[in-house]
């Protein structure tokens, strides 16, 4: 069976990316002749010359360039798995999390601290901001997972997973007095606030109305639940909100009920980077049971 010498790939690898055998001795702390010794010894396993004279310099011969492109690939990725294990092991107490603005904070806490173990081991980090914002921040190891409204297709985020947490029917709310006709009809009656398109509810609500034969004002669209509530409130217009917020919306306010739908749903995603998986805070997110809470029981 054939066999490699990785010590001897990794000095051709290191030679080819200093330019020189003297500058690669010099960053491995070996003698050059150390370094065309392990050289010599590849060459001879594959059978080629690695290395030819231009000048006084050496370039990589055609045999060369094919070895270094898979070494290339072979040790950068070694890099950043030592990179990503030594940041694991710097952050295990830290739990750093991001949560997209279009979600309701109240729901967010509720499942992060489900997430967080009892005995105050694993110190919370929160970030708010926009899906793809947080992707990047994700993608980047500065996040462990994201709270967002839509799940990630893996197959063109690779490395990345999504786990659908739960969800829950949307409602329809207003200050009074109620408008006169029946659910949805009636809400052509008033000025809607709405969800941005971008998000994942905004793009649901546009298809629903053209599914019920709906045509109505939109006053205006907002990614922040409790701005648009007070909106709604000062301007006497309808706002819609993920059915879990009715409580709160209701609590104390004049406002009222217009009418709700399960035909929309406000959905809740866990997003992360297949490394963090054994990571505990996402361990336990990723196995914890949130049917209860998505059904409004606590």
């Amino acid at each position: 069976m054939f066999h490699l010498n990785y010590n001897h790939l990794y000095y051709f690898w290191m030679t080819q990316k200093k330019g020189s055998v003297t500058q690669a001795a010099e960053a491995l702390y070996l003698t050059p002749q150390t370094i065309t010794g392990q050289i010599r010894q590849l060459e001879d396993r594959l059978g080629g010359r690695l290395f030819k004279r231009k000048g006084r310099n050496i370039e990589a011969t055609e045999l060369g360039q094919l070895v270094f492109r898979y070494a290339d690939k072979m040790f950068s990725l070694s890099y950043e798995m030592l990179e990503v294990v030594t940041f694991q092991k710097e952050n295990e107490s830290s739990f750093n999390v991001g949560i997209a603005d279009v979600l309701s904070k109240r729901i967010a806490s509720k499942v992060l601290l489900t997430a967080l173990p009892e005995d105050g081991s694993v110190h919370l980090r929160c970030l708010e901001s926009t899906h793809e914002m947080l992707l990047i921040q994700l993608r980047e190891h500065k996040l462990d997972v994201i709270l967002s409204d839509c799940p990630l297709d893996s197959a063109e985020h690779p490395g990345l997973l999504s786990k659908k947490l739960g969800e829950c029917g949307v409602s329809f709310f207003c200050q009074a007095p109620l408008p006169t006709k029946p659910f949805p009809e009636c809400l052509m009656e008033r000025k809607l606030l709405i969800p941005a398109k971008r998000t994942a509810m905004g793009r649901q609500l546009t298809r629903w109305f053209d599914e019920q034969g709906l045509v109505p004002q939109i006053f205006g669209e907002f990614d922040d639940a409790a701005l648009m509530k007070a909106f709604g409130l000062f301007n006497q217009g309808i706002f819609v909100a993920p059915t879990l917020y009715q409580e709160e919306f209701l609590d104390g306010l004049s406002v009222s009920l217009v009418g709700q739908t399960d035909a929309l749903k406000e959905e809740y995603y866990a997003i992360f980077a297949e490394r963090m998986i054994q990571h505990p805070a996402v361990k336990r997110l990723c196995e914890s049971d949130f049917s209860a809470l998505f059904a409004g029981a606590v």
